[in-house]
């Protein structure tokens, strides 16, 4: 054993390509005492013997610098440690307060919340529980002992800390059922004097001790978000591997989205549908991350969103010749809106007016930003507004919205046409000609066939799900899905939970449900996503643009190639869009 051989430990490493297995990025969040950064052992061991690489986080908090570790790490550990200072939660200190480090408080707070935000995996450990609750808007006890309201156990145990000292007993169908399958109750170890005292929103208990006292939580949006209070690695170093399980589930959700960051690098992805211009008259910072809107530079950023179609959104009003003429000066000066905030920021995001725009944009590090027009009311009865919304990049356009209008009748309307009126089919043929996407979101099945019919181009479902899982006027058929499919078009599943479910809170698996159904029915080319995001889309685990990247992790869970989840982020979508152009 030639252990200070370096030259030849390294040629070992060469000695293949690549040589090497590239491992999760877990970053593990250290202590700070007496000016030295501390980790114990016990946390590195378990993220190695679970698969991961662990890379120590300091406790520093330059704005570049934890932005970029964040950038580039898969997964979050957040350690045990001392008391959190109860200043951070708007609370004075008890009287039973331990020590507390207002340095790693404030940095362990906001990597925890801006993790949350790019939907990284977090793991919290005793100290680390109680961080992620309280970063999240949950609360603690800053004693139990005097807050709990029960004679609780003894939580601070002088065993060795390899040895269990009480149990906690699991939620059935929480992630630490499935992690341990055979344990309703799990013998842990103990040190801790704070707790969670109520979860934060969007988290539930998935454990307690004896005495009540909430020993795990876990998220319910979809986010690969799990805490515990007592300290699993104390007892993977000592050799028991019973606790494996949670760091080993930690490095397997970082490896999922790990894969879905790299695809989302490879590929372009394109929301096809946001309402996010029906916001911006109330002062959007479209260079801030908004909390009014659920689109905006950061929360691109975050879900690792290339494009988006922002449309202009007319509400159905009076066919008078004067409610017309302000219905397209309305859309005039949405788009117009749009255009300003865009070149307002022209450092970061432009107007992309082809497929090829938004490749250059992707290479070039900006945000793409397509033109659209939600109800053909925009074009009143004057025929040569199509040209012109054209010609000032306007993609496509919805024949109508929620009522029927010159054009068309909607799936909300009385059916005053019969389906497509005489002008609509001379609306249908004006946009062909001019390179505008006709979009039959909305219309009515009678306007849907009789446009299918009469455009020489492809037609898009910008935004739509299916009838067949959720029996709502506004969702397609399979009979529709597939006449769409046959004549080339696609069909963008829409986020909004009313069109995605009857019954119950929607949420990330009934997108994939619809999207799954809409393969089956149309073929893989024929798909995509059209959130209607800030128009009463998002669900929970796709509730805004940053968390579109979760929606890939499934994609990928589902077996799809990446191939196809390159075709259902934007793929078919601009295919047809090209097609449309004459490109």
């Amino acid at each position: 054993m030639k252990t200070f051989d370096i030259q030849r430990t390294y040629e070992a490493l060469h000695a293949s390509y690549p040589g090497y297995r590239r491992l999760p990025v877990i970053g593990v969040t250290a202590n700070f005492s007496d000016g030295n950064c501390l980790l114990a052992d016990g946390y590195c061991t378990s993220v190695l013997r679970a698969g991961g690489t662990p890379l120590i986080i300091p406790p520093y908090e330059e704005r570049d610098a934890l932005l970029s570790t964040l950038y580039h790490i898969d997964g979050l550990l957040l350690t045990g440690g001392g008391d959190i200072n109860p200043l951070f939660l708007g609370e004075e200190p008890l009287e039973q307060l331990h020590s507390i480090n207002h340095r790693r408080d404030r940095q362990e707070l906001l990597l925890t919340r801006l993790a949350s935000d790019r939907q990284i995996p977090v793991l919290g450990i005793c100290r680390g529980i109680q961080v992620m609750n309280a970063a999240l808007g949950g609360k603690l006890y800053q004693d139990m002992g005097a807050q709990a309201g029960v004679t609780c156990l003894k939580h601070d145990q002088q065993l060795d800390r390899s040895y269990a000292s009480h149990t906690v007993r699991i939620e059935r169908g929480t992630t630490l059922a499935r992690l341990f399958p055979d344990c309703e109750v799990l013998p842990v170890n103990s040190f801790h004097h704070q707790a969670v005292s109520e979860p934060a929103p969007g988290f539930r208990v998935c454990a307690r001790a004896a005495d009540g006292i909430i020993e795990a939580i876990e998220s319910t949006a979809y986010k690969s978000m799990l805490g515990v209070q007592w300290h699993p690695e104390c007892m993977v170093l000592a050799g028991d591997e019973s606790m494996l399980p949670l760091f080993r589930w930690l490095v397997d959700e970082a490896a999922s989205f790990a894969r879905a960051k790299e695809l989302h690098a490879r590929i372009v992805t394109l929301d096809s549908h946001c309402d996010t211009p029906m916001f911006f008259h109330e002062g959007v910072r479209f260079h801030t991350r908004d909390p009014h809107v659920l689109v905006d530079l950061h929360k691109m950023s975050e879900g690792r969103l290339d494009s988006t179609i922002m449309v202009a959104y007319l509400k159905q009003g009076e066919r008078d010749p004067e409610s017309l003429l302000a219905a397209t000066a309305k859309a005039d000066r949405i788009l117009n809106q749009i255009e300003e905030m865009v070149h307002a920021h022209a450092s970061y995001v432009d107007i992309a007016r082809t497929p090829a725009d938004i490749v250059r944009l992707k290479r070039e590090g900006k945000k793409a930003v397509m033109l659209g027009i939600e109800n053909g009311y925009a074009v009143g009865l004057d025929l040569a507004n199509v040209e012109r919304f054209r010609r000032r990049g306007v993609v496509y356009m919805t024949l109508c919205h929620n009522g029927d209008n010159d054009i068309c009748d909607s799936a909300r309307g009385n059916g005053e046409h019969g389906g497509l009126s005489p002008f609509g089919r001379e609306v249908v043929r004006e946009m062909n000609r001019t390179g505008m996407l006709v979009d039959l979101s909305h219309a009515s099945e009678r306007s849907f066939y009789d446009a299918l019919e009469c455009s020489t181009q492809p037609i898009v479902c910008s935004h739509s799900s299916c009838r067949a899982l959720c029996d709502h006027p506004r969702n397609l058929t399979d009979d529709q899905l597939r006449a769409l499919a046959r004549r080339g078009g696609v069909a963008q599943v829409c986020l909004y939970g009313g069109f995605l479910r009857t019954d119950g809170q929607a949420g990330l698996p009934d997108i994939i449900e619809h999207l799954n159904h809409m393969v089956s029915v149309m073929g893989i080319d024929h798909v995509g996503i059209g959130t209607d995001f800030d128009g009463d889309g998002g669900v929970p685990g796709c509730a805004s643009a940053s968390e579109v990247i979760n929606l890939t992790r499934r994609l990928l869970a589902e077996r799809y190639s990446e191939e196809d989840i390159q075709k259902i982020w934007g793929g078919n979508f601009l295919r047809v869009m090209d097609k449309a152009q004459g490109n």
